[in-house]
């Protein structure tokens, strides 16, 4: 059994929701589905083995200092594949932007 990363909300408001992750070597989020659309920050350098359903199994490094974007409704589970501790932030986007 794995363990589990640590989550810090930094900030929850109408709008986003802004969480950090901070994984010992092997540690887990746990199985997941997101629900809104989201972008994640790399703190470090982030190997990660993401689980998904059906058993799929995908490993990608994601470097210090960069990010992606994805749409809401994804199910995995991440695991931090290396052997150093890693870290990135994860802003949920709630809702638009009023014009």
């Amino acid at each position: 059994m794995r363990s589990q990363c640590t989550a810090t909300l930094l900030v929850d408001d109408a709008r986003v929701r802004v969480t950090r992750f901070d994984f010992a070597p092997g540690a887990e989020t746990g199985w997941h589905r997101h629900g809104h659309d989201y972008v994640i920050t790399a703190i470090t350098d982030c190997p990660m083995l993401i689980e998904e359903p059906g058993g799929a199994v995908r490993r990608v490094l994601v470097v210090a200092g960069t990010a992606y974007v994805r749409a809401e409704g994804g199910e995995h589970n991440v695991v931090n594949d290396g052997s150093v501790p890693m870290s990135f932030v994860e802003v949920e986007l709630k809702e638009a932007a009023a014009a």
